[in-house]
């Protein structure tokens, strides 16, 4: 299969989180919210991407995770607000909020669940409605995920798929034109020698009862044979042998999916447990026989995908903040028709053209996004920097914008965004930690990614989201909307509102 053009990309960031500690309190209240979404056609005047939008009305819609939200009286039960987009931009007022209390949701409110900690977007059934797959928190090998479908009144219904719960993934995998997803289960244990770790992969379309069109072998069978010690193995079971590999060996912590080869056959990027409690990154390339496993350099965290070069090749965007050992960078390590190329870009704040310095406890890249602002057809690159000083505001926190160009990410033009920022609202705050995860997606359909950030400590951890402007030159905070779980009517106590954004 030719490799798919720049005008019709696989790519569909997930984007990585981490459940945050801390203090952090807010000055802005913006007020309740209740209306549903409006039932919308679809338009052909704007410009989001299919995958982002659940109404059809052409603007990507907003996920929003909030897994330590109590729901009926069970602490870190979890759920997910959906805030619909509009030319004008995200209303609070137009959302949905979903749980495991939520009528027509499979299942039942379960304390420290964390439903809602992953979550991903694409058109399951293949009616032209972005679909929303929940998934939950911890090591749980058995809760299993949720299905909400799309139609012109937005999210709707719900369909449980048992056991896989964990970081659902959705992607054209097979090459066929449809959506197709990747289901991972928990791993109770790591351990010293790695686990198990069981997954299936669902040939789309996906019927609404939660029934694939075929289950496909989950690892291309050359990969199967060629497992080795270094890489986990365990002896198949029946199912297995007999009709081919279901299990994935791993453990993995799947994050993002693109197309990093250029083939037209999606990728998942992930996290990779190597055992002796040392985790790395790693690939899972699409093939219509099943994944190809790759290592690919660095150490893990928050993953990203997206066209920076804008060369046909989607490319991979890693943080690094969480291991102090690589300093609080990130990191572009580019796509090619070989898959990810070895050489790569570090990016912090002593490029050329960034404003700031970096300093010691930035956590530059506890968060990192991908998507094209500016629509000159190269996807820029949001980056957090959630321990940065505000003034003398300690660990207030920030994002960074930088350009992606033919030559790769620049400095240039760079822009720097936090709560004491002209037009964001609100007041930067000590501990607050904003741009705990972001998102760069088209929720005002004028072909232009706007950039949503979080802060999961403020007001006390209940959690707030930013939602800035894309314009030709980069994001605006002129207009800028800023809610928390009070402005939708959800759960506010320590829920974390914004752990995860999509």
């Amino acid at each position: 299969m030719p490799r798919a053009s720049r005008t019709n990309r696989l790519t569909m960031p997930l984007l990585a989180a981490s459940l945050l500690v801390g203090g952090g309190l807010s000055s802005f209240t913006l007020g309740q919210g209740s209306a549903e979404a409006a039932a919308g056609a679809a338009r052909a005047d704007v410009a989001a991407k299919p995958s982002d939008d659940f109404n059809g009305d052409g603007y990507g819609d907003l996920v929003v995770g909030a897994p330590g939200g109590t729901v009926s009286g069970k602490a870190e039960a979890g759920y997910v607000a959906v805030t619909y987009g509009a030319k004008n931009g995200l209303d609070p007022a137009r959302k949905k909020v979903i749980s495991r209390s939520t009528s027509g949701v499979p299942g039942t409110a379960t304390a420290k669940e964390f439903f809602g900690s992953t979550f991903t977007k694409g058109d399951l059934d293949h009616d032209g409605y972005a679909d929303l797959v929940i998934g939950v928190g911890g090591r749980s090998a058995d809760a299993g995920s949720v299905v909400l479908w799309g139609s012109p009144a937005g999210l709707t219904g719900g369909t449980k798929i048992a056991t896989f719960g964990r970081s659902p993934m959705a992607g054209d995998f097979d090459g066929d034109d449809t959506t197709d997803l990747a289901l991972f289960a928990g791993v109770p244990s790591y351990g010293d020698d790695g686990a198990v770790q069981q997954a299936r992969l669902w040939k789309g379309p996906i019927a609404r009862t939660g029934t694939p069109a075929k289950t496909l072998d989950f690892l291309d069978k050359s990969q199967w044979d060629r497992l080795d010690n270094d890489q986990h193995p365990a002896p198949c079971t029946e199912q297995d042998c007999e009709d081919g590999p279901r299990s994935l060996l791993g453990p993995v912590v799947p994050k993002a999916v693109g197309d990093l080869n250029g083939d037209g056959y999606a990728d998942i990027a992930m996290d990779r447990y190597a055992g002796d409690g040392e985790w790395g990154s790693g690939v899972l390339y699409g093939s219509p026989t099943g994944f190809k496993r790759a290592r690919v350099p660095g150490a893990p965290g928050a993953l990203a995908i997206g066209d920076i070069n804008g060369d046909g090749y989607d490319d991979l965007v890693r943080g690094d903040a969480d291991y102090p050992e690589y300093n609080s960078r990130a990191y572009v390590s580019y796509g090619s028709a070989g898959g990810i190329k070895e050489e790569g870009q570090k990016l912090d704040q002593n490029m050329p053209g960034v404003p700031g310095v970096e300093e010691e406890g930035d956590l530059f890249g506890r968060s990192v996004a991908v998507g094209d602002v500016t629509g000159d057809g190269y996807a820029d690159v949001a980056v957090g920097a959630v321990g940065e000083d505000v003034g003398t505001v300690a660990d207030a926190g920030s994002v960074v914008l930088l350009r992606g160009s033919a030559d790769g990410v620049t400095g240039a033009g760079a822009q720097v965004f936090h709560q004491n920022t002209a037009g964001v609202r609100g007041v930067a705050e000590k501990g607050d930690l904003f741009g705990a995860d972001t998102a760069l997606l088209d929720v005002t359909g004028d072909g232009h990614a706007d950039l949503a950030a979080s802060s999961v400590e403020e007001n006390t951890r209940a959690g707030a989201v930013w939602s800035l402007r894309g314009t030709a030159t980069g994001p605006t905070a002129t207009g800028s909307v800023a809610f928390g779980p009070k402005d939708i009517g959800a759960p506010n106590l320590a829920a974390q509102f914004g752990s995860r954004l999509r």
